[in-house]
């Protein structure tokens, strides 16, 4: 009878160690980080904005060397201004617009397309995230949101697409394009930053350090995971070695 119970005592801690383990994975898995768009401050229909795209390093073995970002077509922007930031190159891809657009009085045939940062060092590392800022302008009024298209590229050649549009009712999608959500114009018509606005920021460069609340999150979570297994693994352990020797001396 000792045998017995011995053996149903070690079962349970076993149990209870392989459930302590599975909840452990659960609170710590990790968020993967997607590729978003945030403005500095507001960003007003109609008006202008600074808006930063942020790219988190999803990799433990390869950092990321270029980011390439399309812009809406179906509402084109007639002013994009990239900020300089240390570290990258930017290039800047105009097109032709099937249908013109009329700003401060004049007719724009063409708008950018798409702006593409490649680094000139070793990008963003493992465990670190940059932020790449654009001046946007002038926003429309006739939208509630900007749906951008992303590619981020690795230095070992893999390229991450972020263009799944986000269907409403549906779960986000694995890859979800950056969006950005648009406020209404005020009354005093303040239209959000602009381009001047950008100076007065933090320098992006100083973004790249980890940040132990934002940069740092998706390794910290990684940590935790692994940290979940071995834990739960020692309870299984335990668990039966337990059980084994309550056998032995009954």
């Amino acid at each position: 009878m000792k045998a017995i119970k011995g053996s149903l005592k070690g079962s349970r801690i076993a149990v209870a160690g392989a459930a302590a383990a599975s909840a452990v994975l659960v609170l710590s898995a990790p968020a993967f980080a997607h590729v978003t768009v945030q403005p500095e401050g507001q960003a007003a229909k109609g008006g202008y904005a600074v808006v930063d795209f942020k790219v988190p390093n999803e990799r433990d073995d390869a950092s990321t060397t270029k980011l390439e970002v399309s812009l809406p077509t179906d509402h084109p922007l007639a002013s994009v201004m990239p900020q300089p930031v240390d570290g990258w190159k930017v290039q800047v891809t105009k097109s032709k617009l099937a249908k013109p657009l009329t700003m401060h009085g004049r007719q724009i045939n063409e708008a950018v397309s798409k702006v593409t940062w490649t680094a000139t060092g070793k990008g963003i590392e493992p465990g670190y995230f940059q932020k790449f800022p654009l001046s946007l302008g002038q926003l429309p009024e006739d939208t509630g949101r900007l749906v951008f298209k992303a590619l981020q590229t690795y230095s070992d050649n893999e390229v991450v697409r972020w263009i799944e549009p986000q269907k409403e009712g549906q779960d986000e999608p694995e890859k979800p394009a950056p969006v950005l959500e648009l406020a209404s114009a005020s009354s005093s018509g303040h239209h959000g930053s602009t381009a001047e606005d950008a100076s007065d920021t933090t320098s992006p460069a100083k973004d790249t350090a980890a940040d132990t609340s934002s940069g740092g999150t998706d390794t910290t979570a990684r940590v935790l995971g692994v940290v979940g297994i071995a834990v739960g693994a020692a309870g299984v352990a335990y668990g039966v070695l337990a059980g084994r020797r309550r056998t032995t001396d009954a």
